[in-house]
C-alpha cells in the first residue's frame, strides 16, 4: 500500500501539517512496517480528534490516557505496548524535525510485556483439519493456507510474493521473499505446497501470485477472511488470523521434534529468544519432567 493510500485513511480533522508529517515519517519505513505504523497512528489521531486535541499539541498525560484507554477496552498488554512504541518513535521523529520541542512520549510507561506467545494458534489436529477445508476450498484457499500453515509466512510475505519470485534451486522448488526489513529469501516449498501454488497460479506467467478483486494483489483482510472462513468450516472456534497458522507452524515444528536453531531460521526470527517465547507457549504435556522424575525413581524401586 502506498503513503497516499495510507494517508486517505486518517480522518479530515488530522490537519495537513501534521499529514505531511506523518507521510515523512512512514516514509522511513518498509511496506510492512509502514502499514502497521500507520494503523496506529490513524487510531491515535481518531482518538485525538474525539477530544480536540492537536497532535502537535499533545502532552504525556495524554498519552497516558490513550494508553488506559486501550487497556479499557480490553486490549493485549502487547497491542498497547506495540501502540505506545509506535508513538514513542514518531514523536522522536517529530522532535527531530522540530514540530515538537520535546517528544511528550520520551518518558512515557508501557505495560509490561510478558516473555511468552499468547497469538491463539492450533494443535497439530487442528492444523490438520483446517489444511483439509482449504484441500477442498479454492486453489488460492489452498495455495495461501499451504504458504502460511506448512511455510510458516508472515502474510505480507506471502502476499507480496510475485509470480517471477518461483523458482527451483539445486533440487527443490522455491520461493523468493522480502522478510521484514526488506531482506530477500529464499523458502524451499514443500511438494504439496509447491503443487497448490502452481495450481492456483494456472498457466499466469506473471504478477502476484495471489489475486483478490478485480484482478488486483489480494490485500490482508482478504487474507484474513478466508482464513476466519476455513477455520470456520474446520470446526475451530478459536479467533485465530493468518498470524496464527505461523504459530501453529512454528509450535508444530517444535512439536515435531525440529531443532530450534532450524526452526528460528524457517521462522526468520533474528533473536532466538523470539522462537523460545512460542515453545514455552507450547505447554506440552508430553514434554513434562514428572515422566522422566517417576521412571527415574521407579529405576531405583526395581
Amino acid at each position: 500500500m502506498s503513503i497516499a493510500t495510507e494517508l486517505s485513511t486518517f480522518d479530515d480533522p488530522t490537519g495537513r501539517r501534521e499529514l505531511l508529517t506523518i507521510a515523512g515519517f512512514l516514509a522511513g519505513y518498509g511496506t510492512a512496517t509502514r502499514s502497521s505504523y500507520a494503523t496506529d497512528l490513524r487510531i491515535y489521531a481518531q482518538w485525538c480528534a474525539e477530544f480536540g486535541l492537536r497532535l502537535f499539541e499533545v502532552q504525556r498525560s495524554h498519552l497516558e490516557l490513550f494508553a488506559r484507554s486501550m487497556e479499557a477496552r480490553g486490549l493485549m498488554a502487547s497491542t498497547v505496548a506495540r501502540r505506545l512504541s509506535t508513538l514513542a518513535s514518531f514523536y522522536r521523529y517529530c522532535e527531530q524535525e522540530g514540530h515538537v520541542e520535546r517528544s511528550p512520549a520520551a518518558h512515557l510507561r508501557r505495560p509490561k510485556v510478558d516473555g511468552e506467545s499468547r497469538t491463539l494458534g492450533l494443535d497439530r489436529n487442528e492444523l490438520s483439519a483446517f489444511m483439509v477445508q482449504a484441500g477442498i476450498g479454492t486453489q488460492r484457499d489452498h495455495a495461501l493456507a499451504s504458504l502460511l500453515g506448512l511455510n510458516g509466512l508472515r502474510v505480507s510475505e506471502a502476499l507480496n510474493a510475485d509470480i517471477d519470485d518461483l523458482g527451483f534451486e539445486r533440487g527443490h522448488h522455491v520461493l523468493q521473499i522480502t522478510r521484514k526489513g526488506g531482506k530477500r529469501a529464499t523458502v524451499p516449498l514443500a511438494p504439496r505446497t509447491a503443487r497448490a501454488v502452481q495450481l492456483y497460479i494456472d498457466g499466469r506467467t506473471g504478477g502476484p501470485i495471489f489475486l483478490g478483486e478485480h484482478g488486483h494483489r489480494m490485500d490482508r483482510h482478504a487474507a484474513d477472511r478466508t482464513v476466519k472462513r476455513l477455520a470456520r468450516r474446520a470446526g475451530i472456534n478459536k479467533r485465530i488470523s493468518p498470524h496464527s497458522l505461523r504459530h501453529s507452524f512454528i509450535t508444530a515444528a517444535l512439536d515435531a521434534g525440529v531443532a530450534l536453531r532450524d526452526v528460528q531460521d524457517a521462522a526468520s526470527h533474528s533473536d532466538p529468544r523470539t522462537t523460545m517465547r512460542y515453545d514455552r507457549a507450547r505447554h506440552s504435556l508430553d514434554r513434562h519432567a514428572t515422566y522422566v522424575v517417576a521412571a527415574f525413581i521407579a529405576g531405583t524401586t526395581r
